[in-house]
C-alpha cells in the first residue's frame, strides 16, 4: 500500500475492510478503532452492497475518520462507484488513494513478466466470474491473459481458449494467496493444468496464460523445473539476499493482540518470513478496587515492583484516571524486570532504581539492592495465572507484599486465517513464544480451532522460547524446547535463532 494509506490507518476511527485484506494491516489501526468486516467471498455469507454503503455514510455523517480498506486497486472489479455515489448523495467528503491490483502484483511475486519485446507486446486483464459474458474470440488472439476470480471456472476458460485454436502447449500459471506466506504457484500447460490442480481449492487465485510464463524459470534466484506442479515463492528480502541467516524460514510469532510488530521487524531484518498470531488479549482487571486502594496509600510503600510493560501501562493509566501522576511516587523506589520494561517506565519520565541481571523475576530477590525485612512492596500484576514464586521469595525475606490486579490476560477467540492456513499446510518452520501464557493459549486456540488435532503437526517445527520459565511451559505442553534465548529479550531470542541457523 502507499505511505499515505498506511498513515491514514494510524488515525482511523472506523475501518471498513474486505475479505482479502492482509490481516496484519488490521493491527495498524488504533486500539479503539471500530473494525467492520464486510468482505465478500464466493459461497459464503456476505454483507450486501447496500448495507456497506449505509455503514460508510452513517459513520461519515457521525464525524468519524472512516477508512474503506480494499485489497489491490479499488477500481479494478471493485464496487467503488456504488459506494462513492452513496457518499456523494449524502454530502460526505471522500478521497480515493491508489492501490496495486493483484493482476499486476501476483505475476510479479511469481516472477512472471507480463510484457516482453518478443513474447508479449500487450496483455489483457479480465474477470472470469461470468465467462459467458466475455468475448473469447478476441481474448484468444491476445498474447498474454491475466484472469481474476477464475478458479472455479478454470475448466470453462480452458475450453473456450482451446476451441478457438489456442495451442494446448500454451504455458499457464495459477498463483494462490499471492504475496503471503501461504503463496502457492502451479505451472503447466493448457492441456495438463487441470490434472495438476485436481481437488485443490483455487481461491483466491490469479491466472496468467501466455508464453511469458515460461520466462519464470530464468528470472528466479534458484532453478525451477517448469514441469513441477507446485512451487512456493514468497517474495521478501530473503529471495534477494540468500546469505541472511533466516532466509527461507517461515516463523509463526505468537504475541499479544495489538502489540507492536517490533519482534517481527527484527526477524524480517535477518531474512525470515513472519506470520503473526495473536495468542493473548490484554484488558483491564475484573475490578479496580484493590489497585485504587493501593494508589490511595502509595506513601505507605517502600518499593513498587513492575515486571512487564502491561503492568506499567495499566498502573499509570489508572494513576492518571484517579487524578494523580508520577509525583505520587516521589518517595517510592521502583524495581523493574527487563530492559524493555525499563524503557516503558522511562516513557513515564521515571528511571528505575533497580533492574536485576538476567532479565528474569527470579533474580530480582537474589540481587535486591537492600535488605527486604520490614519493607512494604506494591506489586501490580496480572489478575490470574501469574507466577507465585516471586511473592513467596519476597515474603520469605521478610517483606510485606501487596499484590493487586492491574490487568487481565485472556485467550483470543479466533486465529488469523494466514496462521491457520500456514499450520494446516505445514508451512511453519519455527514458532516463537515470549511468555508462558502465549504457550498455554496457543495450545488452547489450536484445540478450539482444529477438531482434528493431527492436522497441526509440530514434530518438525522448531520451538523457540524467550527464557527458562517459558521453556518450562513448552516442555510441559510440547515435550521439548529447541531454542532458548541466552538474553531473555526479543532481541536475545532473535540472536538465538540466528545462531542456530547461520551457516
Amino acid at each position: 500500500m502507499t505511505v499515505k494509506a498506511y498513515h491514514l490507518l494510524a488515525v482511523a476511527e472506523v475501518l471498513v475492510y474486505d475479505a482479502l485484506v492482509d490481516e496484519q494491516l488490521l493491527q495498524c489501526v488504533p486500539a479503539n478503532c471500530l473494525k467492520l468486516d464486510v468482505g465478500k467471498r464466493g459461497g459464503k455469507p456476505s454483507t450486501p452492497q447496500g448495507e456497506i454503503n449505509k455503514l460508510l455514510v452513517q459513520h461519515c455523517q457521525a464525524g468519524q475518520q472512516v477508512v474503506r480498506l480494499k485489497s489491490g486497486d479499488p477500481f479494478i472489479f471493485g464496487r467503488c462507484t456504488a459506494e462513492i455515489a452513496a457518499l456523494k448523495a449524502a454530502g460526505c467528503e471522500f478521497e480515493v488513494i491508489p492501490g496495486i491490483s493483484s493482476a499486476l502484483a501476483a505475476p510479479l511475486f511469481a516472477g512472471i513478466p507480463l510484457t516482453d519485446p518478443v513474447m508479449s507486446r500487450c496483455f489483457a486483464v479480465f474477470t472470469a466470474h461470468e465467462p459467458d459474458a466475455l468475448d473469447w474470440e478476441a481474448l484468444s488472439r491476445l498474447e498474454t491473459l491475466v484472469i481474476l476470480m477464475g478458479g472455479q471456472n478454470l475448466p470453462e476458460i480452458l475450453h473456450q481458449l482451446l476451441r478457438r485454436k489456442r495451442s494446448p502447449l500454451t504455458p499457464i500459471a495459477i498463483i494462490r494467496w499471492a504475496g503471503t506466506p501461504n503463496q502457492e504457484i502451479w505451472t503447466g500447460q493448457l492441456n495438463n493444468i487441470l490434472e495438476k490442480t485436481a481437488g485443490l481449492s483455487l481461491s483466491p487465485v490469479v491466472i496468467v496464460i501466455g508464453e511469458v510464463v515460461g520466462l519464470r524459470q530464468y528470472l528466479q534466484s534458484e532453478t525451477i523445473n517448469s514441469e513441477d506442479s507446485t512451487t512456493a515463492i514468497i517474495p521478501s528480502r530473503a529471495t534477494m539476499s540468500n546469505h541472511l541467516p533466516l532466509a527461507g524460514k517461515t516463523i509463526l510469532v505468537t504475541r499479544s493482540v495489538g502489540q507492536s510488530s517490533e519482534f517481527s521487524d527484527l526477524l524480517q531484518a535477518v531474512g525470515a518470513k513472519v506470520i503473526e498470531m495473536p495468542t493473548l488479549e490484554i484488558g483491564p482487571p475484573s475490578s479496580w478496587t484493590d489497585l485504587d486502594c493501593a494508589i490511595a496509600s502509595l506513601s505507605d510503600f517502600h518499593w513498587l515492583i513492575l515486571t512487564s510493560t502491561n503492568g506499567i501501562e495499566y498502573f499509570f493509566a489508572r494513576l492518571t484516571a484517579l487524578g494523580q501522576d508520577s509525583r505520587a511516587l516521589a518517595n517510592v523506589k521502583i524495581a523493574v524486570v527487563g530492559e524493555k520494561t525499563a524503557q516503558c517506565l522511562r516513557q513515564q519520565a521515571l528511571k528505575p532504581d533497580f533492574i536485576p541481571p538476567n532479565f528474569v523475576a527470579d533474580s530480582l530477590v537474589e540481587h535486591f539492592p537492600e535488605a527486604l525485612s520490614g519493607k512494604k512492596i506494591l506489586f501490580p500484576r496480572v489478575e490470574t495465572g501469574g507466577r507465585e514464586i516471586l511473592v513467596k521469595e519476597l515474603t520469605a525475606k521478610g517483606a510485606e507484599v501487596v499484590e493487586v490486579a492491574a490487568y487481565q490476560s485472556c485467550c483470543p477467540n479466533s486465529i488469523p486465517e494466514s496462521a491457520k492456513l500456514a499450520l494446516q499446510n505445514h508451512q511453519v518452520d519455527i514458532i516463537t513464544f515470549a511468555s508462558s501464557k502465549t504457550v498455554q493459549f496457543f495450545c488452547q486456540i489450536i484445540d478450539n480451532t482444529f477438531a482434528n488435532h493431527s492436522v497441526v503437526n509440530l514434530q518438525d517445527v522448531c520451538i523457540a522460547s524467550i527464557g527458562p520459565q517459558t521453556s518450562k511451559t513448552c516442555h510441559a505442553l510440547f515435550g521439548r524446547v529447541d531454542v532458548e534465548a541466552e538474553e531473555y529479550t526479543l532481541d536475545g531470542l532473535t540472536q538465538a535463532l540466528v545462531k542456530k541457523y547461520e551457516v
